[in-house]
């Protein structure tokens, strides 16, 4: 444990992605393997989605990635998206997970995070190391990064549903283990 596979998660937004792989984590953790990467999460205020935390998942520092009060060149929906966190956190993380880590986690390979080159150049490092990777994807983006992961024979992607959203942990647990399901 674990064994190099490389996992993708897709699904729809607010579907339970990031806490898919949270669970995930929690699971690994307790049989000792040591997860790396970036787990971003949803900044809430007064029941709405406001922005994204990015936090690297070894050294557990933790910024604002995106924020509808952000004043951005860059701009996915409402939000304003800092570059900089992105390539100053976000792509360290996972550089720092390929070197430190069994498990590279980068949650997510998403639209605001495909506006940074050097982002998407790490996330094909880590695609390209010996290391087990889970990631969390865009659904719908046709970016190139998205469709090259897609396309690649040594991903297997599964879709987080409110249906199997629950099961899917135990799931990818096992493909970690090196179990054919």
């Amino acid at each position: 444990m674990p064994h190099a596979a490389k996992i993708g998660i897709t699904g729809m937004p607010s579907v339970g992605k990031t806490q898919t792989v949270l669970k995930i984590i929690e699971k690994l953790e307790a049989k000792e393997v040591i997860v790396g990467g970036m787990v971003t999460e949803a900044i809430e205020e007064g029941g709405q989605r406001k922005g994204f935390h990015i936090q690297d998942w070894l050294t557990k520092q933790k910024d604002t990635l995106s924020h509808v009060d952000f004043d951005s060149e860059f701009r996915v929906g409402k939000y304003g998206v800092d570059l900089e966190v992105l390539e100053e956190l976000g792509v360290t993380s996972i550089h720092r997970g390929i070197e430190d880590a069994e498990v590279v986690v980068v949650d997510e390979v998403g639209k605001m995070e495909m506006e940074s080159e050097n982002f998407c150049a790490a996330v094909k490092d880590a695609l390209n190391s010996d290391k087990a990777m889970i990631m969390t994807l865009h659904k719908k983006s046709r970016n190139p990064l998205l469709q090259d992961i897609r396309r690649r024979d040594d991903i297997r992607i599964l879709e987080v549903t409110p249906i199997n959203r629950n099961l899917l942990p135990y799931k990818i647990e096992k493909l970690l283990e090196g179990d054919v399901l």
